[in-house]
């Protein structure tokens, strides 16, 4: 529970711990993608209009190493997938910033116009 006490110039502070994790532009997009359930790389690259190989493969290795992607070994290659961490984040507040970006679409893209 956050008790107020995080000031805004405090290095520890939970809003800047949880920032850091979709503080590279791809990888809420690769959280959001594995949502859908476990995937092999292949199948993300196609998923994730846009993305390189090179930077996919970046964003993975960054969420694994954070606990929020898990690897597994499939018949056809690897499969990764969302840890429970990486649920709850994905399922919790990335999904919720999506549905506000959703809701203020207009707004935003007005603002970026100008």
């Amino acid at each position: 529970m956050i008790d107020g006490s995080c000031q805004t110039f405090v290095s520890d502070c939970q809003v800047r711990a949880a920032a850091e994790l979709i503080s590279h532009a791809w990888d809420p997009v690769v959280l959001s993608a594995l949502r859908l359930g476990p995937t092999r790389r292949r199948e993300l690259l196609t998923r994730i209009a846009g993305v390189s190989d090179k930077v996919l493969t970046e964003a993975l290795r960054r969420l694994r190493a954070r606990g929020l992607v898990l690897k597994g070994g499939g018949q056809a290659g690897a499969v990764y997938r969302l840890s429970p961490l990486g649920e709850s984040f994905a399922n919790g507040p990335l999904a919720q910033l999506a549905q506000w970006a959703a809701d203020n679409q207009d707004e935003l893209a007005a603002r970026a116009a100008s």
